[in-house]
């Protein structure tokens, strides 16, 4: 089941001044990866020191990782850590207190770049905010964290819903605000309706919470609904106005029969038109019975997966491509209400762009070594690396066929972006087009945002290609000519977010930059100059 919340408020404000644009200051131009890897391969990096039961990427360097309340090796304040900070260059970990305990949160960032995690579990009556972990009822809290790279930085709890959240979602809208979405009040392995919380409301707050029918009808699989910010400005969830859509094929596809899904890339070729994909699952209801699924449609069947796979993470690489890494496998989904026994070490990757009956290939693949299931986490990183974290302390990285190629180091990437707005240029010298100038032809601009990362979603994560064209030059360089975003905020939110130069299918390093003005405001529309 899903439905269409249709938020009418206009996208942005529109501004006839296409000179007037956001700072134009430029990034230091990308160098190359730090190190080399195993090109199609995992690679034991680090250890966590809590379990990554939530991450996102905060900088270019460091990945902030959110734990349930357990005796973590990590300590911090005299008691056991359930957060670190994980600088991804030196593979360390710092202990960071969260607080409130937050086990099975939500998350997502601001427009401003703040991280918001919200929600959580209760603590044992006779422990809650004392010994020995010192963690106070989690269900209500806002939890917020301004990444930095100096080490500085802390969770601070910003205060409490007027409603408890368990397993809720969360995506940034248009004005880099947050909407947060379902979840139960007193947890559980499903949801039901002595306990549904069938409402959503804001952050910052905009009035109490609003119910919601779609909420109200999808029990018990309702947890951390599947989510995305649609075009035009709505937002389409497999759970103001609700639209509901056609039932979704071979469901269940939600917590915890969770499927992989992702929004495919959005590119000037498609006119930025949304595809969502959802791969995997559980058929029906019946836990201990049915086998996972095969099925990969977006209501339009599409290549099924190799094998039937629950719990897959799907993360972009900047090349377009579709990494699927992690979950279980079994003939049935689980054994009894969750002792599943055969993780999916395969890693395997979806291509959009090749022929339909090619899409999936896990060629020149090996698997991995570390079982990753409930509740395990991925992202990419700024390298074009995937950084993959179990439900125990293991840290991985997955090292894409592109990985020890030559980059691209692009001069001229703005620090900011604008919807809209007058053009900029990017640089490529020679090396930067392996030697031929006929390669700018295919050089691309990517803006990647990571999401935030748990029980394989990835909430708010999206790939967005920006228009471009080009000059070149007889001594082998070019310039590339690089629009703005469209002027539609729903496209690509505000906040933080990546941006990759590839060229040939291979990246540069990404840049970590700012998307809209960097408030949590109505954003200004410009003419596309």
């Amino acid at each position: 089941m899903g439905v269409l919340l249709d938020f009418a408020a206009p996208l942005c404000v529109l501004s006839a001044l296409a000179e007037v644009a956001l700072s134009q200051s430029t990034a230091t131009a990308p160098g190359q990866p730090l190190q080399t890897g195993p090109v199609g391969q995992f690679q034991i990096v680090g250890e966590s020191l809590v379990s990554a039961q939530q991450l996102f990427l905060g900088t270019e360097d460091k990945v902030y990782i959110v734990d349930k309340v357990e005796n973590n090796p990590g300590q911090v304040n005299g008691h056991p850590a359930w957060a670190v900070e994980y600088g991804v260059a030196a593979n360390n970990a710092k202990p960071l207190d969260i607080v409130t305990n937050s086990f099975c949160a939500g998350g997502n960032v601001m427009g401003d770049g703040t991280w918001l995690n919200v929600g959580g579990n209760p603590s044992p009556l006779s422990q809650t905010g004392g010994a020995p972990y010192d963690d106070p009822d989690g269900r209500q809290s806002l939890r917020l964290l301004n990444p930095c790279d100096d080490n500085s930085c802390t969770w601070r709890v910003f205060g409490d819903m007027t409603t408890q959240r368990w397993y809720p979602s969360v995506e940034t809208l248009e004005d880099g605000s947050l909407i947060i979405l379902g979840g139960c009040k007193n947890g559980g392995y499903v949801n039901d309706a002595g306990q549904d919380n069938p409402t959503y409301e804001f952050f910052p707050s905009k009035g109490d919470p609003i119910p919601s029918q779609i909420l109200q009808t999808t029990l018990p699989t309702n947890l951390y609904p599947l989510t995305q910010t649609g075009i035009p400005p709505s937002l389409i969830t497999t759970l103001t106005e609700e639209t509901p859509l056609d039932p979704i094929p071979d469901a269940v596809r939600t917590y915890p029969a969770s499927a992989g899904t992702i929004m495919l890339p959005l590119t000037p070729a498609n006119n930025w038109s949304a595809t969502v994909l959802f791969c995997d699952g559980c058929p029906t209801w019946n836990i201990a019975a049915n086998p996972t699924s095969t099925s990969c449609g977006s209501y339009t069947q599409d290549d099924p997966l190799p094998e039937g796979r629950s719990m897959a993470n799907f993360i972009f690489l900047p090349d377009g491509r579709v990494l699927c890494t992690a979950g279980y496998g079994n003939d049935t989904w689980a054994i009894g209400q969750s002792y599943a026994d055969k993780p999916v070490l395969q890693p395997i990757i979806y291509d959009p762009s090749a022929p339909k009956g090619s899409r999936w290939s896990s060629q020149g693949l090996s698997p991995s070594t570390v079982p990753r299931m409930y509740h395990s986490a991925a992202t990419l990183l700024p390298d074009g690396a995937g950084i993959t974290y179990p439900t125990e302390y293991r840290v991985e990285k997955f090292y894409p066929s592109y990985y020890n190629e030559r980059r691209p180091e692009p001069h001229g990437i703005l620090k900011q972006l604008s919807y809209g707005g007058p053009y900029f240029d990017i640089s490529l010298d020679s090396q930067d087009l392996f030697g031929n100038v006929q390669n700018v032809q295919s050089a691309k601009v990517i803006v990647i945002r990571t999401g935030f990362s748990t029980h394989s979603m990835n909430m708010g994560q999206r790939y967005v290609e920006l228009q471009s064209s080009y000059t070149g030059y007889e001594n082998n360089t070019a310039i590339l000519h690089v629009n703005q975003l469209p002027p539609n905020p729903a496209v690509l939110v505000p906040g933080p977010a990546l941006m990759f130069v590839v060229v040939n299918g291979i990246p540069s390093v990404g840049v970590q930059v700012m998307v809209g003005s960097g408030k949590v405001e109505q954003q200004t529309c410009r003419l596309i100059r």
